[in-house]
């Protein structure tokens, strides 16, 4: 047990969920039938591996509007025989039609943030047979049963899940009707608690697993399936649907440029993670091609600053926590891509001791990346949500229309009617009549008993991406729109390249051993959640569970990664529990805040692990009431 920290406000005295802990092992999800899966697993010998990839699984069936097949991962793992933090490569990149000059031909400034133009090639199902092949334990067929059994069996749909099919609704009828066969069942929209079926991604996996009939060993029942995938029927079917033109976020339709050739040429890997050391702990996360090493940059500019400057309760510690924010996600802005990024530089003392200098007491509503030498940066179109509408970039159907709602507290969960705010409010995942999403992903960790330990993020793929392609029961994801059209920056569109994605896990390592596997949905404010857990957990010595409770917010003061790629000057999201007081010096000192709610920013979840007396532990996010931690 953590002791907690006097220069940190107390954390409440009543958690919402107990810190589960115990011996034999733990997973928690955004979802609670795929931690229930995953734990089943474990229950049935199963290791943390096979247990991740099962329900990872599951979330695609029963979380359809948060991430699919089609979509892309990135995980951090350390097995038990070897605790060095390791990256799961499961985003893929941009196809060889994707250029810049295509898109502009088509007519567009930005990638389209629905619609295959949008697609990357599909990683998430190849990542996880590479994670199962190698590490896990189980076969093909026993890990996918869960999967196949909710999507042919049907489970009940959750409220959310509804909520986004009735505000696309319009645009399957209209446009996508394929979509509409598969979430319009009998022509209308499901009820929460309604059995939905999805057959045809049921008969998917089947057809994976029957890929690998005859083959003499499990390892090679699963390539069997990472080949059919990639070269056979799925590649295919893909190819064939994107040919035709079909609506996209811009109002216009067009073909899809990914093809079976693509999905032929790519295969998930594994990378060593980027690590930064933080008050005695080891930080993992992804390289630079994901925006994981910005929440390092982010504790390297806070870890030399008094603990009471780093608590997210007070106003002085939630103004710090920002500006920090703010510096090392325009860094992010600056550098970060799949080529060449100085981390090197970045993470460096010198380099962070300059940038430090640059926490104000007053918000920033600046752009401040740094300067490494050698190295040139374009900064891509920097433009707020009303200067997106004015130029038309947020699409003809949104333009005069807000870019994103911003929803009153005592309608927060329900479908309300628009009330034209022009608000920048990336805390809620947002799903625009037209399909356009931010913020959507889900997240599932798992430990076991033997000390194997994952933290994985599956994103991309969901029902409002672009249309149902029939034949799988699911559609590609939406990737691309993290990169721009604009030629010379980090992040500029280029086949065969990775586009620079929000997904990002967490490992945390003490004196060389796995502690903790953590991390949340919510596109770009992924890591800014993360960041003010590993704060209350390693400073403030909150508890687990006591960290996820506590209020949230996030900056909103850097281009978003989500179409049509706006910004909010000092913008500031926070929860309303931070207190009057707090949000009002916080307002003073020119942050311009957006009150979210009592409880609406963050979805976190994590499992840890005592290497001393092999106690186990897991907790998860009450927010959204959907969030599960389980284990023994």
């Amino acid at each position: 047990m953590s002791t907690p920290n006097p220069a940190f406000v107390p954390p409440t005295a009543h958690a919402t969920r107990p810190d589960l802990r115990g011996t034999f092992g733990m997973a928690a999800s955004t979802h609670w039938i795929a931690t229930a899966t995953a734990q089943s697993v474990l229950e049935r010998g199963g290791n943390a591996f096979d247990a991740a990839a099962a329900g990872a699984f599951v979330l695609h069936v029963v979380e359809p509007h948060l991430n699919g097949p089609g979509g892309d991962l990135t995980a951090v793992f350390a097995t038990a025989a070897d605790p060095t933090p390791t990256v799961l490569v499961g985003q893929g990149p941009a196809p060889a039609g994707a250029t810049p000059e295509h898109y502009r031909a088509e007519g567009l400034e930005l990638v389209p943030g629905s619609g295959a133009l949008a697609a990357a090639v599909p990683g998430a199902v190849d990542a996880w047979l590479l994670l199962l092949r190698d590490h896990g334990t189980w076969e093909l067929a026993d890990v996918l049963a869960p999967a196949v059994g909710y999507a042919r069996d049907g489970h009940p749909v959750a409220p959310a899940v509804v909520r986004t099919i009735t505000t696309v609704r319009g645009l399957f009828e209209e446009h996508w009707p394929t979509s509409a066969t598969q979430w319009l069942p009998g022509g209308t929209v499901p009820v929460p608690g309604d059995l939905v079926r999805n057959e045809a991604l049921a008969s998917v996996y089947d057809r994976l697993v029957a890929a690998g009939d005859g083959a003499d060993s499990r390892s090679a029942r699963i390539d069997a399936a990472r080949t059919e995938w990639a070269e056979g029927f799925v590649a295919e079917a893909v190819d064939r649907f994107v040919r035709e033109p079909h609506r996209h976020s811009s109002g216009t339709d067009h073909a899809g440029v990914i093809r079976a050739s693509d999905l032929a040429a790519f295969r998930a890997s594994y990378e060593p993670a980027t690590t930064a050391e933080f008050r005695g702990c080891t930080i993992a996360k992804t390289g630079a091609w994901g925006q994981g090493p910005a929440l390092l940059q982010t504790l390297r500019l806070l870890e030399p600053l008094d603990d009471a400057l780093l608590d997210p309760s007070t106003e002085l510690g939630v103004h710090t926590i920002t500006e920090a924010q703010k510096l090392a996600l325009a860094d992010r802005e600056a550098f970060y891509g799949d080529g060449a990024v100085p981390l090197d530089v970045l993470l460096s003392d010198a380099y962070t001791d300059e940038r430090r200098a640059l926490i104000g007491d007053r918000a920033s509503a600046e752009l401040r990346p740094g300067t490494v030498v050698g190295v040139a940066h374009t900064l891509p179109p920097v433009r707020t949500p009303e200067e997106a509408v004015r130029l038309g970039t947020a699409g003809a159907q949104g333009v005069g229309e807000p870019t994103v709602r911003v929803t009153p507290v005592e309608d927060r969960g329900e479908p309300v009617e628009d009330r034209g705010e022009l608000v920048e409010d990336r805390g809620e995942p947002f799903v625009a009549p037209d399909g356009e999403t931010r913020g959507d992903t889900v997240h599932i960790d798992v430990v076991d008993r033997w000390g194997n330990i994952v933290s994985a993020t599956p994103s991309g793929g969901w029902l409002q991406s672009s249309p149902t392609i029939p034949e799988l029961g699911f559609c590609l994801g939406t990737r691309l729109q993290m990169t721009w059209l604009e030629e010379g920056t980090a992040s500029t569109l280029r086949p065969g390249e990775r586009p620079r994605t929000t997904l990002t896990p967490t490992l945390v390592l003490r004196d060389g051993a796995p502690v903790l596997a953590l991390g949340s949905p919510g596109g770009d404010q992924q890591d800014q959640w993360q960041l003010l857990f590993l704060l209350r957990w390693i400073v403030g010595g909150y508890s687990p569970q006591q960290a996820i409770d506590a209020p949230a917010m996030h900056t909103t003061s850097f281009p978003g990664s989500f179409w049509p790629r706006t910004w909010e000057p000092a913008g500031l999201v926070v929860e309303d529990r931070l207190g009057d007081e707090v949000i009002a010096g916080l307002e003073a000192r020119g942050h311009v805040v957006t009150r979210a709610g009592d409880w609406a920013l963050g979805r976190l979840t994590c499992v840890t692990r005592d290497p001393a007396s092999g106690v186990l532990g897991a907790a998860a996010n009450p927010r959204g009431a959907q969030g599960y931690a389980a284990g023994r």
